[in-house]
């Protein structure tokens, strides 16, 4: 197996090294749902390789699921984070299922692409200056800084700060999940924008 550069010079593996599963169980379609796939009707890429594990995958599911679907978060703010932290995990999958979420939820593909570039080069609010922020510090030092906390704690309850700090987090884990097993982009998914 061969490795790819990312743009920021990792290397990812150039092919999965856990494909997703071929065959999908009764048990598998049962925690899935039905409302996770492909264009053709196959799970996505990233559940069809969790799926090797299905009890991990269940768990998963409801976990990671809360973010998206019954959080607190406002969708487009929760997806900045999501897209910076997989950014900075050099996680072209993460980045390119959120670019489409991202853009269903309000972003635009110039907000997308800006949140690949340092912050300064785009003209965020405050409120989004401190997410990237947030999710820059998480990614590189694993804790915010306290100037960075004082302002998110302006604009967000206690409640909103805890599944801020928890959806960076957990999209990291996702990102080096991603990456480590070299999980493709699923048909019709963008990769990195165009810088």
């Amino acid at each position: 197996m061969t490795e790819i550069s990312s743009p920021l010079g990792s290397l990812r593996p150039s092919a999965p090294r856990i494909a997703p599963i071929a065959d999908v169980s009764d048990e598998v379609a049962t925690i899935l749902g039905g409302g996770i796939n492909s264009p053709d009707g196959t799970p996505l890429n990233i559940f069809g390789t969790i799926a090797h594990h299905p009890r991990l995958l269940k768990r998963f599911m409801n976990f990671a699921g809360l973010f998206l679907n019954k959080g607190l978060l406002p969708a487009r703010e929760r997806e900045i984070v999501i897209l910076r932290v997989g950014w900075n995990c050099q996680s072209v999958y993460e980045f390119g299922q959120h670019t489409l979420i991202g853009e269903r939820v309000g972003l635009t593909i110039e907000e997308i692409t800006a949140v690949t570039k340092d912050i300064g080069e785009h003209d965020w609010n405050a409120r989004d200056t401190a997410l990237l922020k947030m999710s820059d510090e998480l990614c590189a030092d694993n804790c915010v800084s306290q100037q960075t906390w004082n302002t998110l704690s302006r604009d967000w309850k206690e409640a909103e700060l805890i599944e801020l700090v928890m959806v960076a987090g957990t999209y990291r884990l996702v990102s080096g999940f991603l990456n480590t097993m070299g999980v493709e982009l699923d048909a019709e998914t963008p990769g990195w924008p165009e810088r």
